[in-house]
């Protein structure tokens, strides 16, 4: 009797800020079948954002099962599952009963930028040992804000009833029946706990930020034994074999896996990150050193520079300002018009990431004349993610080297136009692979390179396969000159103006 072949699709979980989705891969890279829940966001005072944790949850099992039935798939079919997340997403919850004790701090979340402010001159030894700053963004500040301000959360933290997670660590915990509480180490690197040289959580940060460590998860390898689901979620249990950070994962589906190769990531945010090896490289112009992956125990670093409004901003014309009914219509605006006629968007709506890191700035429309229209103001959102991108690329040239190409991905570089003005701007080639949704296929990637589905990163790196290219078509001297105004009005939202 002949033996059965070995499984060799790959399952991802894609859990990000909009939406919660699952993905179903062949060994090679394609897509065989996909299910997605929309996840809302709530803002329950100015600057403040969070997540219904049990949202999150339920929605992943509804698209994990709904993408294997797609995929005409059973849980026995499945070679192994990775998992990638928002990142910085604070959550904590009771070990015993599995309920959060309050809702998620979502990353974008500013309502710890008071304390930062006030212990802003910390900054250079934070970021000496995390690579990080002292600010909302990551998670260290929201655990002491749940610890303080949630009734007998600190007691409890204490006396070891307690776990904090990010998302990954909420869903393996779930996944695994409650019997698994880990992460990895690109989700740790980013929560401002942890020291990325030493790769382990840091006493000295816990103890500043009054944070027991009783709270805190295992940290594994990207590509590690994280159990299996338990057997009633899926019919069957399937093996974890991978965990990274979203932008991680992207360093991995893109295939960024020699110093200087640079990907760029589209979704809510923006994320440009820049593999530079096994050194850690210390920013001089106010990015973030962070873990690009850890495999078989060697850590491969990364410089990131992080803008938190790209497609949120195409989100608020639809949902707050009513331009647009859907996302897709942005193209066309934009192609409608020779340019914006000096409009100019800061989508600071939640403050300004790198390299500015101003919690206190906000968005705002700048240049508008009576002939200003819809068209004007939806490319100018469209723009100012570009123009963000190239103050990303500007700080790495600083810090590190500039690059001659750069990978994008996400949902917003399906929009060619964009892609074609985003090269103009930087002045540099852009590749979009033909897989656009590389954090999803990062994830399942680690998880194959885990259980065995692939030997070697180099392995992986030969699946990548560009769609398509976009060279400048804009002379060099109009993109500085359209620049320019961006950063006047850049100047003219900062807080310190």
């Amino acid at each position: 009797m002949s033996q059965a072949a070995p499984s060799t699709a790959l399952l991802a979980i894609d859990q990000g800020t909009t939406s919660s989705r699952a993905i179903v891969f062949d060994r090679g890279g394609a897509k065989l079948a996909s299910a997605s829940r929309e996840l809302p966001q709530s803002f329950p005072q100015p600057g403040w954002v969070e997540h219904d944790a049990e949202r999150i949850w339920t929605d992943t099992v509804a698209c994990v099962r709904e993408a294997l039935a797609r995929a005409g798939r059973k849980a026995a079919d499945i070679a192994a599952l990775g998992i990638t997340n928002q990142r910085e997403t604070t959550l904590i919850w009771n070990r015993k009963t599995g309920k959060t004790i309050h809702p998620a701090i979502v990353w974008q979340d500013r309502r710890t930028a008071e304390f930062c402010r006030r212990n802003g001159q910390h900054d250079e030894w934070i970021a000496n040992k995390t690579g990080l700053l002292i600010d909302p963004y990551f998670s260290a500040t929201k655990i002491a804000w749940l610890l303080e301000h949630v009734a007998g959360a600190r007691d409890a933290a204490k006396r070891g009833e307690l776990a904090f997670g990010t998302i990954d660590s909420w869903l393996l915990w779930n996944l695994s029946g409650g019997k698994l509480h880990a992460t990895d180490a690109t989700n740790a690197s980013r929560t401002a706990l942890f020291d990325i040289r030493r790769q382990q959580w840091d006493d000295e940060l816990l103890a500043f930020f009054n944070i027991p460590a009783e709270l805190l998860p295992e940290v594994r390898d990207c590509a590690d034994d994280y159990g299996s689901t338990v057997p009633e979620l899926f019919g069957g249990p399937i093996a974890i074999r991978g965990v990274a950070g979203d932008q991680q994962a992207a360093v991995v589906g893109q295939a960024c896996f020699e110093p200087g190769m640079i990907k760029s990531t589209y979704g809510t945010g923006c994320f440009m990150v820049l593999n530079t090896g096994r050194e850690f490289t210390h920013s001089k112009n106010r990015l973030l050193s962070t873990v690009a992956y850890r495999l078989n125990g060697e850590t491969t670093y990364a410089l990131e520079g992080a803008i938190f409004v790209a497609g949120a901003a195409v989100q608020w014309l639809r949902d707050a300002v009513r331009l647009i009914g859907a996302a897709g219509e942005t193209e066309a605006l934009a192609r409608s018009i020779q340019d914006t006629q000096g409009v100019y968007l800061v989508p600071a709506f939640t403050g300004l990431g790198a390299p500015y890191w101003d919690p206190e700035a906000r968005g705002a429309i700048f240049g508008l004349t009576r002939d200003s229209g819809i068209a004007h103001i939806v490319r100018a959102a469209l723009e100012s993610t570009c123009y963000q991108t190239r103050d990303l690329m500007l700080a790495m040239a600083g810090d590190a080297c500039t690059p001659t190409e750069l990978r994008v991905d996400g949902g917003m570089v399906v929009n060619d136009w964009l892609t074609q003005f985003l090269a103009d701007v930087l002045q540099i080639d852009v590749l979009r692979p033909q897989v656009v949704e590389t954090t999803a296929l990062g994830a399942a990637l680690l998880a194959g390179l885990g259980a065995g589905v692939y030997e070697s990163l180099g392995e992986i790196a030969a699946l990548w396969k560009s769609d398509a290219r976009f060279s400048p078509a804009r002379p060099a001297a109009d993109a500085d000159r359209l620049y320019d105004g961006w950063l006047d009005a850049v100047k003219r939202v900062r807080s310190d103006a």
